[in-house]
């Protein structure tokens, strides 16, 4: 249990339902072991990461006044610029060690849901620079359907309906993000760490990591693994929405960054998550009929965007609701 398994996806990129299975089969299996998994022959081109890993560096490169241009903390649904310790992901540990970039689905301020006030609803806000916006708008759909593949192989092991999840992230509030780690001698303290230990919160997420490295995850005897850079992967893991809809079948896996030293680290988590009404329970293939048998449902039923906001709560100040004096 000290390397994650890489599956190859390609596969599910033809009819073939035999290797179809094989795929779904291995997904699985990785999931119940692992809550993570490398994957390979996936159709995000080298070419693309490279581009998206370019516009990363500049935007982060910029002053700090051009940044906070689109601050997060300025906003209702959660997106722009997340600056130096504005997370505290481990809350035993100091504000996080890096500065983020999130986006989402992209709805116009005319929107019914957006005109509503409905929670994680709204327009991007991406910064100035030539070419971004239509290269993060195109990423975003394309890191979409990435995940809605791997959802549609993980159907079959389940045994749900082919289309479960596809019919679940019509107008997802799936999040594209993009990291800076500043080197480790640029901590505020010893304990300061890049991203303290923690579980996602949504369905699947699938990372890009360059090659400084730092990603470690906890295996089941409890103890902290790397899993480094592999070229020509992501790195996939399940978050707590899916081990909810699972009755914890799937894990969510602690996992934590250790900035690395003497460079900076860049990351490209999609952390895809379904329509914010969408309803969170346990399911059928995943419980026993029987309420008291040891398999019955672990979780209250929920719906996204209910729980999406109550571990927003928890990871940053600024979306709390402020103590009565």
């Amino acid at each position: 249990m000290n390397q994650l398994p890489i599956i190859d996806i390609a596969p599910l990129y033809t009819d073939n339902h035999n290797a179809w299975q094989s795929i779904a089969t291995q997904i699985d299996h990785a999931c119940r072991n692992w809550g993570f998994f490398y994957i390979k022959g996936h159709p995000i081109s080298a070419a693309r990461i490279e581009t998206v890993l370019d516009h990363a560096q500049r935007f982060f490169a910029l002053p700090a006044a051009e940044k906070l241009k689109i601050d997060i903390t300025q906003t209702q649904h959660h997106r722009g610029y997340g600056a130096i310790a504005t997370e505290q992901l481990d809350p035993s540990k100091p504000s996080d060690l890096k500065e983020t970039f999130d986006m989402g689905l992209h709805l116009p301020a005319d929107h019914p849901d957006v005109l509503a006030e409905k929670p994680l609803r709204g327009p991007n806000r991406h910064p100035s620079l030539p070419g971004w916006e239509a290269l993060m708008e195109q990423h975003y759909i394309d890191m979409q359907a990435l995940a809605q593949t791997l959802l549609r192989a993980m159907t079959l092991a389940l045994g749900i309906e082919r289309d479960f999840f596809d019919t679940r992230f019509n107008q997802p509030v799936s999040v594209l993000r993009m990291i800076h780690y500043p080197p480790r001698h640029t901590a505020s303290s010893e304990e300061q760490q890049g991203a303290g230990a923690h579980t996602d919160y949504g369905c699947i997420t699938l990372l890009y990591q360059d090659a400084a490295g730092g990603l470690q995850v906890r295996n089941v005897n409890g103890e902290w693994i790397d899993a480094p850079p592999i070229d020509g992967t992501f790195v996939v893991n399940l978050g707590d929405m899916m081990a909810r809809w699972s009755n914890d079948r799937y894990l969510s896996t602690p996992h934590r960054v250790i900035s690395p030293l003497g460079v900076d680290r860049y990351s490209m988590p999609f952390f895809a998550e379904p329509h914010p009404d969408t309803l969170i329970e346990c399911l059928p293939g995943c419980q026993d009929a029987d309420l008291n048998a040891v398999n019955s449902a672990k979780y209250p039923a929920t719906t996204c965007a209910e729980f999406l906001l109550s571990r927003f709560a928890d990871t940053y100040a600024y979306r709390r609701e402020p103590e009565a004096v």
